[in-house]
């Protein structure tokens, strides 16, 4: 290499009568690379973790948000109403209503987002109080004091089939 200009040289070489360099910048010159690939992969690690994390805490959002009664939009695109969810079991499938009496089955992971949580229903920690005060529930749905949701799904099915009875009735006959 002799005659070729300095400028195209890629990697410069110290003379051998060169004082000393620096200590530290020697140190990165031979092992920087070998530490910037280290923080890199800590950084990876520690970014994933931290996603992994937010992801978790979405998805437990959205479990304790997906009560019967909550409007959801589905993977296919479709609204509905859930009526049967298990939390818990995430293998059994969950009933939606898409239209009044219109109600199909999902798998549970279908459910992509809660659009509006279920107003006047119970949240989780609502139930697991309720369950603490469980004899005077029991005492004031016996007094006639409040009613309980499967008193009212019984009284709204006898009333469904009694207005369906009544209409049969006043049809005239041929």
């Amino acid at each position: 290499m002799k005659g070729a200009p300095t400028s195209m040289l890629f990697f410069a070489t110290t003379p051998a009568d060169a004082p000393p360099a620096n200590p530290a910048v020697q140190f990165f010159a031979e092992y920087g690379l070998l530490i910037i690939l280290a923080l890199l992969i800590v950084f990876m690690f520690w970014s994933q973790r931290r996603r992994a994390q937010r992801m978790k805490a979405e998805q437990a959002e959205k479990s304790r948000q997906l009560l019967p009664g909550a409007k959801v939009l589905l993977q296919g695109g479709f609204y509905g109403t859930i009526v049967e969810y298990d939390g818990e079991d995430l293998s059994k499938s969950a009933r939606v209503e898409l239209a009044p009496g219109v109600e199909v089955e999902v798998h549970s992971q279908a459910i992509l987002r809660v659009v509006d949580p279920a107003e006047g229903s119970l949240t989780e920690d609502e139930y697991i109080e309720a369950e603490e005060h469980h004899d005077e529930y029991v005492a004031d749905v016996e007094q006639g004091l409040i009613t309980s949701v499967s008193d009212d799904a019984a009284r709204n099915r006898a009333d469904a089939a009694s207005e369906g009875a009544a209409d049969r009735d006043d049809k005239p006959r041929a």
